[in-house]
């Protein structure tokens, strides 16, 4: 069964085309790395799949159906994770914070919702999170708790926009570790977007690359080949493996490495300018 089926689909912000007569279909329980240069459209593309950006043309479905804001059988993660308002807020309350919604204070709770936030701390390994608070948690510690709550409710697709940013490689492996045994054990259909491929290879079934209004989705052996990412990234690329690595690069340029740096250093800027003018 196809979780997500695009049908010739374009989708625009504002007067600029982000995917032109996109078509192509994502299966139930499919592990799905989702890459590309800065702009592609990665968070366009969830943001369209979560109801929030309408087609400009095409069909896109999900679960067979046109996307619906709010549906409970989508989990997203998303790039731009809020500013918590209250660091001595504890991880257990953190969750119970979503379960009506993305107020906060903790809402009334039943006990099929309180089994419920245990079985999801227990599903990514933190357990011990669970009367910590947030001020005293790592990074890695607190994206445990966004993927927890991500979970919460078994969602039938998982949408994971940029995960392991702020992660050292140790965690991200472990994230992705957890994410893909979670998602093979329920049958989950899995999105994620990263910015090299290298931080998911051993987790994918397929890969989608955005890039220049396209996107091809196939097995890493089909898609990241320099004919498709020159076409993608509108340059000459070419594309090495060493030490079981892939490397993508343009000029003897690392294009993904790259990229990460200048949004590394644009959110840098932002988050100055914020402290300036604050």
């Amino acid at each position: 069964m196809n979780v997500i089926e695009l049908d010739r689909v374009t989708i625009a912000i504002g007067a600029r085309n982000v995917l032109a007569e996109a078509s192509f279909a994502i299966q139930r329980g499919e592990f799905i790395g989702v890459l590309g240069p800065n702009g592609a459209g990665k968070t366009t593309l969830m943001r369209a799949i979560l109801g929030l950006i309408p087609p400009n043309a095409g069909a896109l479905r999900v679960f067979g159906r046109p996307p619906r804001r709010g549906d409970a059988a989508i989990g997203y993660l998303p790039q731009v994770r809020t500013v918590l308002p209250d660091m001595r807020v504890c991880g257990f309350d953190f969750i119970a914070s979503s379960v009506n919604g993305d107020r906060w204070g903790v809402p009334w709770i039943t006990r099929a919702d309180r089994k419920m936030i245990d079985a999801m701390l227990a599903a990514v390994g933190g357990r011990d999170l669970a009367k910590r608070p947030l001020a005293e948690m790592s990074g890695g510690e607190r994206q445990r708790l966004l993927l927890a709550q991500a979970l919460f409710g078994e969602p039938r697709l998982l949408l994971l926009d940029e995960p392991l940013i702020g992660l050292d490689y140790r965690y991200q492996e472990a994230v992705i570790d957890l994410v893909r045994r979670f998602a093979r054990e329920r049958g989950i259909t899995v999105l994620v977007s990263a910015h090299e491929i290298n931080q998911l290879i051993g987790a994918l079934d397929r890969v989608l690359y955005l890039g220049n209004v396209h996107a091809a989705l196939g097995t890493v052996a089909e898609v990241v080949t320099a004919p498709v990412l020159s076409r993608l990234y509108g340059a000459d690329i070419n594309v090495v493996h060493a030490n079981g690595q892939i490397f993508v690069l343009s000029r003897g340029r690392n294009v993904e490495h790259a990229d990460h740096l200048h949004d590394e250093d644009h959110d840098h800027n932002h988050r100055h300018e914020r402290h300036r003018h604050a």
